[in-house]
């Protein structure tokens, strides 16, 4: 019995990995899936988006802009009085119009603020970065809550078949009259109230699983396993070693740091209002018109060859009094063709493309304000405040992550000391609860000696599984400091 006792306290690990179905999940594999689907992290990614959108968009400034615009009208038939008389066409016009003009601005804030959006894009950058390793930190921690929750849960197994064999040891002693119903009823109420435990360890084991896919951002499925194993290794690192890395690679730090050289840009950009602009601008434009009604033209054109040839011929007969050469063959020539009556329908057909181009415009502008009521004023002294905002955040946020990297490194090491200890606790109190139990059957003590100290070797066993992954936590958690992976 003593035998059987002792191989199921020593059962612990086994048992954590006892299951051997569904599917896997390592740590790195969790970390990879929340790093694709957790909300809260993919919510971050879209700052640098609009930051990577403000550089482009700087950048732009220094491009010329070039728009196009082109519009028809329609204008009714009728004539306009203006002072008693009659203007316009009696036809109806179909006209149209278009235009490409370009232009261009330059001034000392347009490269200052391409500055400026640089550094708030190196800042989104360092918070993606920092969103993700805070995300990983909390993955990591969640993984080790539902390792350690597996793990008291099967500790919880390993006591169960313990006062199993307890009420069994103590119904074969009241067999023989070495033991009484008081002792056989006080180890019924053990194995019940050791099932209660483990049915709530359990019950932990899986909502801290749960908790685990939340933070990754997908469903959980059935019967998942969790396989990473962590060793328990003395810290190799020192103190000003994390402290230099943090400094170097922290992206929260390093997030500050732009959002400084941000502010920087900012001033720049609101002195180079004292500077003159140079505005270039050019553009290209036509015009078309038509009439919906051309035969009053052509009428008009057919009236004028008509009235020009009696002309000609008037001209002919005074040259022909005055003694002086005929004109008949060229009044012969004054005609309207249907060649004509083409050219002007053809002309007439314009409308919508056929444009007419007007002249071409070169257009350079140089301005520079002189008072705008202090506004410029008030913009500098609100960019130095910001400067002087960024830099105070700066010196908190070193401050504090000296202060966060410091206590992070103190808590592992306490941590490890602690694992040691509860070690020594743990393999103590299961040499005196396997004392115990062996005194009890051979007669040398009470049920209730053996029920005190398997309580005290559940504490001391409970305790070293907590240490355990306190460690792993208080690691997690240096690293969450640091800004990086350390192992």
């Amino acid at each position: 019995m003593r035998r059987l006792v002792l191989l199921t306290l020593a059962a612990l690990p086994s048992i954590i990995g006892a299951q051997t179905t569904g599917p896997v999940l390592t740590l790195e594999e969790a970390v990879q899936l929340a790093v694709k689907n957790n909300p809260t992290y993919l919510l971050s990614t879209s700052g640098r988006s609009r930051a990577g959108a403000a550089v482009r968009s700087a950048y732009g400034n220094l491009l010329p802009s070039v728009s196009t615009s082109f519009g028809s009208s329609y204008r009714e038939g009728r004539p306009q009085f203006f002072a008693g008389q009659a203007f316009g066409s009696t036809s109806d016009v179909l006209s149209s119009s278009g235009d490409v003009s370009v232009q261009a601005q330059f001034s000392r804030a347009s490269f200052a603020n391409i500055r400026q959006q640089r550094a708030n894009l190196d800042a989104a950058e360092a918070d993606v970065t920092n969103a993700a390793a805070t995300l990983r930190m909390n993955v990591i921690t969640q993984y080790l809550n539902a390792l350690q929750a597996q793990a008291r849960a099967a500790f919880q197994d390993t006591l169960l078949v313990s006062t199993q064999a307890q009420l069994e040891l103590a119904r074969a002693r009241q067999a023989v009259g070495a033991a009484t119903t008081l002792d056989v009823r006080r180890a019924e109420v053990q194995v019940g109230q050791q099932q209660v435990a483990k049915l709530r360890e359990q019950n932990t084991a899986e909502l801290e699983k749960l908790r685990l896919f939340q933070q990754m951002g997908i469903e959980q499925p059935a019967d998942v396993r969790l396989t990473t194993a962590f060793g328990i290794e003395e810290p190799s690192v020192q103190l000003q070693q994390v402290l230099d890395l943090a400094r170097r690679s922290n992206p929260g730090l390093i997030a500050q740091q732009s959002r400084q050289r941000s502010s920087d840009a900012q001033i720049a950009a609101a002195k180079s209002n004292y500077l003159p602009t140079l505005s270039l601008q050019t553009g290209i434009s036509g015009f078309s018109q038509q009439l919906r009604d051309i035969d009053g033209q052509i009428a008009d054109a057919r009236s004028d060859a008509v009235r020009g040839q009696a002309s000609c011929f008037t001209q002919d007969s005074v040259r022909r009094g005055a003694g002086l050469a005929g004109i008949s063959a060229q009044c012969g020539l004054i005609a309207f063709t249907p060649a004509q009556e083409a050219l002007i329908r053809d002309g007439n057909a314009a409308w919508p493309m056929k444009l007419t181009r007007s002249p071409l415009s070169f257009q350079v502008q140089v301005s520079l304000p002189i008072f705008d009521g202090f506004q410029r004023e008030q913009r500098v002294q609100e960019a130095q405040a910001g400067s002087n905002d960024a830099r105070y955040r700066l010196r908190e946020q070193e401050l504090r992550l000296t202060a966060d990297v410091t206590s992070a490194y103190r808590n592992l090491t306490t941590a490890y000391q602690t694992v040691r200890l509860q070690e020594q606790n743990s393999a103590t109190a299961r040499e005196a609860l396997a004392l115990a139990q062996e005194r009890f059957r051979v007669g040398a003590n009470t049920f209730v000696d053996v029920t005190q100290a398997r309580s005290d070797y559940e504490r001391a066993e409970t305790d070293r599984i907590n240490a355990i992954y306190d460690f792993h936590k208080a690691f997690a958690a240096l690293e969450g400091a640091v800004g990086r992976p350390l192992r």
